[in-house]
């Protein structure tokens, strides 16, 4: 057995069952170990970024640590893109990369990179280039458990001669020598009793109580939903929490934010009381005014307390055993006032998102494909969705049932994660259905190399569905509109304009399934026939550039710069004024 081996063996010592990544001769050492073992499976993408976006979905839809591998120098760079998304979004990744041969380091050899400097920012936590045989047990070991502990990325480099020597898997009981062990504890982490008394003050006492729940409120469900319906509180919904309660809820708000609802705005902007749970939700300005209402917040994770808010008590413990001691301390509210405002507020807001979606536009209003997607999907799907307007209507549009999965790049907020994370969710469970929605931009950076993945893969899953959306405008769209909204430019062409693809039929290229829609009233029958495919597909739907992503709620200055933008000349106005006017006979603005 070589280091190599050894280490493959000591990563399935943990518990791992799956690596992504992309080959190269710094790692071939780490390939003929993948190769001779058999069971650790190697998931191959076309870019090592992809690889890393693909661990981090594994990470976010399992709860287990994810892996990703590349080699040394162009390979190990390009995995910082997808190391980020994870480092950002709090999830146990490791990175296992190459490094030219220790002979060589110090030489300015070829693909000669300082690994341990590159990686200090992203793996900050735990970054450790291996030297001799006897560190891979101690190394592999800290750098999961880290990983884990932290919620964080950390990061292994091997040099490409040590990967084909002679393993040690005890280390000697010597002086400088360490044996450590696998296995992460998984702790019930609960605050004092004293600061739940005074929680439970705080919300009792609250007349108009509104609840935000994160990423870290998935597992969460059943103990919100008994606490919010003993407060009479309304539950808003950061875009990684999306999934963390379904939206059939009547009094889950939805979406907070720019690209939220406008319940979740009226619920944060009338409470006199907030209870944050597991988020991390950056947008101050979404938040009640400070002073205006009295704060609660639980987390895990103590640096994220008061964070965005100057709560009045911090409760620091994991999400679901926290409410779990703070329910027998809450009192139902008699007084149901602001709990039966909430719930009409929720009401209204479906059916008016249901009307502007139906709203003409040129050829097709986005909206409405997201619209009907949500009610076709089947139970337990898996969704995933890109940055820019494929996230603004998936978090408005796309109506989470018990049982679904979803998630985006939520801080990072990179192009490019949806395809990976779908394909992610394939390996994780093959036996459910995936849905990518994506913008023709990010299909374009590298969305279509990620269908080749899929042609390669696909077979090998219980369930075959897969189901890509491109939300196809030819446009950067969101960043054409944050031009015009938070700077008062005109849409300048020459850096927003992108070619018009056929994505469907670059799907039936490589042996997929693609239908392109241009007209309204193929959505239906198109989705129906992808949905239940027996194959992984690709919808290509040509939308509308200008149906606006104007905000829940925009100030003058905002509206003042957009009129500025288009004053100036924007050469899709006179199609913006059209749509703005149908979207504000619909109540949407």
């Amino acid at each position: 057995m070589n280091v190599s081996d050894f280490l493959i063996d000591r990563l399935q010592a943990w518990g791992i069952n799956r690596i992504f990544g992309y080959p190269g001769d710094g790692i071939n050492g780490l390939l003929g170990a993948l190769n001779r073992n058999g069971d650790l499976a190697f998931i191959q993408t076309r870019h090592e970024e992809m690889s890393a976006f693909m661990a981090c979905a594994h990470a976010k839809f399992t709860r287990t640590v994810g892996v990703c591998l590349a080699t040394s120098g162009p390979g190990a760079i390009h995995l910082l893109n997808g190391l980020y998304d994870a480092k950002l979004d709090h999830q146990p990744v490791v990175a296992i990369v190459g490094q030219q041969r220790r002979t060589a380091l110090g030489g300015n050899y070829q693909q000669e990179v300082d690994l341990m400097s590159l990686f200090k920012d992203v793996a900050g936590d735990y970054v450790q280039m291996l030297t001799h045989p006897a560190q891979v047990r101690l190394v592999i070991d800290r750098a999961i458990r880290i990983a884990v502990a932290k919620r964080t990325v950390t990061a292994v480099i091997i040099p490409s001669d040590l990967q084909e020597e002679p393993a040690i898997k005890e280390p000697p009981r010597e002086h400088g020598y360490m044996a450590t062990g696998t296995g992460f504890p998984h702790a019930r982490l609960v605050p004092q009793q004293a600061d739940l008394m005074k929680a439970a003050g705080i919300l009792n006492a609250g007349k108009r109580v509104a609840i935000l729940v994160g990423a870290g409120a998935m597992g969460a469900a059943t103990e919100i939903e008994a606490l919010a319906e003993k407060l009479g509180a309304g539950v808003a919904k950061a875009l990684l929490g999306k999934s963390a309660l379904p939206d059939d809820l009547p009094y889950v708000t939805g979406s907070i934010g720019m690209l939220g609802t406008k319940p979740s705005w009226e619920l944060m902007d009338n409470c006199d009381t907030l209870l944050m749970i597991g988020s991390g939700f950056p947008y101050a300005e979404y938040l009640p005014e400070p002073g205006k209402a009295r704060g609660v917040q639980i987390d895990v994770d103590g640096s994220m307390l008061s964070l965005r808010y100057p709560m009045d008590v911090n409760l620091l413990g994991d999400s679901q055993d926290t409410l779990q001691e703070l329910l027998p301390l809450i009192a139902y509210k008699e007084d149901r006032s602001w709990f039966e405002q909430v719930t009409a507020n929720v009401a209204a807001w479906w059916e008016t998102v249901e009307k502007r979606s139906e709203q003409e536009a040129d050829p097709i209003n986005p909206q409405q494909v997201i619209q009907r997607l949500s009610s076709k999907l089947p139970d337990y799907a898996v969704i995933t969705a890109d940055s820019g307007t494929a996230a603004f209507w998936y978090a408005r549009n796309l109506r989470i049932r018990k049982g679904m999965l979803a998630s985006l790049s939520g801080n990072l907020a990179t192009m490019c994660p949806a395809i990976p994370y779908a394909i992610a969710a394939k390996f994780a469970f093959p036996d459910r259905m995936a849905v990518a929605i994506s913008g023709d931009g990010a299909m374009q950076m590298l969305g279509m190399n990620e269908l080749i993945t899929i042609a390669k893969y696909w077979q090998s899953w219980q369930d075959p569905r897969l189901l890509v959306i491109v939300l196809n405008n030819r446009d950067l769209n969101m960043v054409t509109w944050e031009q015009r909204m938070l700077s008062g430019e005109p849409k300048f062409e020459a850096s927003q304009d992108i070619p018009d693809v056929n994505y469907a039929a670059f799907a039936n290229l490589i042996g997929l399934k693609g239908i392109r829609v241009e007209q309204p009233e193929h959505i239906d029958a198109a989705l129906d026939e992808l949905i239940n495919a027996s194959i992984p597909t690709v919808l290509d739907v040509v939308v509308d550039p200008n149906v606006p992503i104007i905000p829940s709620h925009i100030d003058f200055k905002t509206w003042r710069r957009f009129t500025q933008a288009l004053m100036k000349g924007d050469p899709e106005q006179s199609g913006i004024i059209r749509q703005i006017i149908k979207e504000a006979m619909q109540g949407g603005i």
